[in-house]
C-alpha cells in the first residue's frame, strides 16, 4: 500500500461517500475534497467538509497510519494547524490539536470497494513487466486511449516548452537564435546532435546573420567551427573553405577548441555531418528571417516548401571531402522535415504561441496528426500490445506515456491505469 493510492482515493472519492464516519463516529459529508498541494504542507487545501452538524473549511492530511502524524513531526509545524481531517488507512493512535482536542480521522480501508483494492494490488504486482498494465492494456477502449494520447502529446509539448523558455532566457529573448540552436542540434540527429549543438553554442548567431548572404562563407563557418577544416587537401573547394574560415576566425575572433568532434561511424552517408551542415547552410542562406517564416507556415505543404533545400554542388558527388561518389542531388527529405517538425518546429511554435497568449493547439495537433508515426522500441512495444500508433502524435504521446508514467509507476495519474483500477 502506497500513500499516493490514498491521495487518489480521496481526490476522486472512490468510496461509499454517503455513509462516511470519523473514527469517533461522527458523520462526514464531503462538499469539496480540496485542491492537491504539490509543495510542502498539508496534502489538500481548502476542503469543505460537514463533520457532524458543523461545516469545516480547511486542509486535509493523508497518511498510511495516523501515527505518521507524529513520525513526521506535524504537531510541531504551524502549517498543519488548519488541518480539519486526517485521512488514514490504519488508525493506530489519536492525533491531538494544539488545544488538546482530537483531530477527526477517517479510516479509508473501511470504505473502499473490494474490486478497487484487488485491481490496485494486481496492477502494482506487475512491476517486473515492461509496463504494469501490459496484460490488460488491450482491453482499454480506443476512444479512451485516443483522448489520453492527445493530452499526453500536449503535456510533452509543455515539457519541451520549459526547456525552450530556459534557452530563451539565456539568449535574451532572441527567438531566431533559439531556433538556430535547436535546429542545428536536430540536423545532427542522435549521433551528432550534441556535437552540432556545441558548434552552434560556440558560434554567435550575429555572425551567422552577417555571413548568410554568402553561401560559401556560411559553409566555411559551419564546417570550420565543427572542426572539419583541419586537414590538408589539394581539393580546390576544400582549400577555399579553409581560406574563408581563416578569414572569419580572425575577423570575429572565433574559437572552436571546445567543440565536440563530429562522427561519421554508424551513419548512413546521407546523414554524414558534411551533408547535413551543407543543407543547414543552404537553409540559412535561402531564408534571412527563418523564424518568422516558420511561425507563419500553417500546413505541412508550407513546411515542405520552406525546407526544400539541398547541398551545394560539391556535395552532389561527394559525401566526404576526400572521396568522390555517384552523383545525386541531396535535398532535405520529407522524412527529415518530419523530424524537424516533431523535435524543433512544433514545440517552438507551441511555446511562441503560449508566449504571445495565442491559441495554437488545434493547428499543432492537425499537423502532427498528419505526420506518419515514428518507429522505435517504445512505439513497437506498445503496438504489440494493441495496434494504435497511426501518427506522430501517437508515437510522441507513447514516448511520454512510457517515460513519464509507466517507468515511474504513476498508474494512478494515468487515464489507462485509472480505468483499470475502477473496473
Amino acid at each position: 500500500m502506497k500513500e499516493d493510492f490514498l491521495h487518489y482515493l480521496w481526490k476522486y472519492k472512490k468510496f461509499g461517500s454517503s455513509t462516511l464516519k470519523t473514527a469517533e463516529g461522527e458523520s462526514i459529508i464531503i462538499r469539496s475534497a480540496g485542491q492537491t498541494n504539490h509543495n510542502a504542507g498539508p496534502d489538500f487545501f481548502n476542503a469543505q467538509l460537514q463533520i457532524g452538524e458543523q461545516l469545516w473549511i480547511g486542509n486535509v492530511e493523508i497518511h498510511l497510519k495516523s501515527s505518521d502524524w507524529y513520525f513526521h513531526s506535524h504537531e510541531k509545524d504551524k502549517s498543519y494547524d488548519n488541518v480539519i481531517l486526517h485521512v488514514v488507512w490504519e488508525h493506530d493512535t489519536d492525533v491531538f490539536r494544539s488545544d488538546n482536542s482530537v483531530l477527526p480521522t477517517i479510516v479509508l480501508k473501511d470504505y473502499i470497494p473490494k474490486n478497487i483494492l484487488t485491481n490496485y494490488e494486481e496492477l502494482y504486482s506487475k512491476r517486473n513487466h515492461w509496463i504494469n498494465c501490459e496484460s490488460n492494456f488491450s482491453d482499454i477502449s480506443d476512444l479512451l486511449i485516443d483522448n489520453w494520447l492527445e493530452r499526453l502529446y500536449l503535456e510533452r509539448l509543455e515539457r519541451k516548452s520549459e526547456a525552450i523558455r530556459f534557452l530563451l532566457r539565456d539568449l535574451k529573448n532572441d527567438w531566431e537564435e533559439v531556433l538556430f540552436k535547436m535546429l542545428t542540434k536536430n540536423f545532427g540527429l542522435n549521433i551528432n546532435g550534441e556535437a552540432f549543438l556545441s558548434m552552434a553554442n560556440a558560434t554567435p548567431f550575429s555572425i551567422v546573420r552577417k555571413t548568410q548572404s554568402n553561401l560559401q562563407m556560411l559553409e566555411a563557418l559551419f564546417f570550420g567551427q565543427s572542426g572539419l577544416l583541419e586537414d590538408t587537401h589539394e581539393n580546390g573547394y576544400y582549400k577555399n573553405l579553409v581560406l574563408d574560415y581563416q578569414f572569419l576566425k580572425q575577423k570575429f575572433a572565433l574559437d572552436n577548441i571546445n567543440i565536440m568532434p563530429v562522427q561519421f561511424f554508424r551513419l548512413r552517408p546521407i546523414n554524414f555531418p558534411t551533408i547535413r551542415l551543407s543543407q543547414l547552410s543552404s537553409l540559412y542562406h535561402k531564408h534571412q528571417n527563418l523564424f518568422s517564416k516558420i511561425m507563419d507556415a500553417q500546413t505541412l505543404e508550407a513546411y515542405y516548401e520552406l525546407f526544400k533545400v539541398s547541398t551545394t554542388s560539391f556535395w552532389e558527388n561527394h559525401y566526404t571531402f576526400f572521396k568522390e561518389s555517384k552523383a545525386s542531388v541531396k535535398f532535405v527529405s520529407k522524412a527529415f522535415i518530419h523530424l524537424l517538425l516533431i523535435n524543433t518546429i512544433l514545440p517552438l511554435k507551441f511555446c511562441y504561441a503560449k508566449h504571445k497568449g495565442e491559441p495554437v493547439e488545434h493547428e499543432v495537433l492537425y499537423i502532427i496528426s498528419n505526420i506518419e508515426s515514428e518507429t522505435n522500441g517504445i512505439v513497437n512495444a506498445f503496438n504489440n500490445l494493441k495496434p494504435l500508433s497511426k501518427s506522430a502524435l501517437h508515437s510522441q504521446a507513447l514516448i511520454q506515456l512510457k517515460t513519464e508514467y509507466c517507468d515511474k509507476h504513476k498508474c494512478l495519474q494515468c487515464a489507462i491505469g485509472s480505468k483499470l483500477l475502477c473496473r
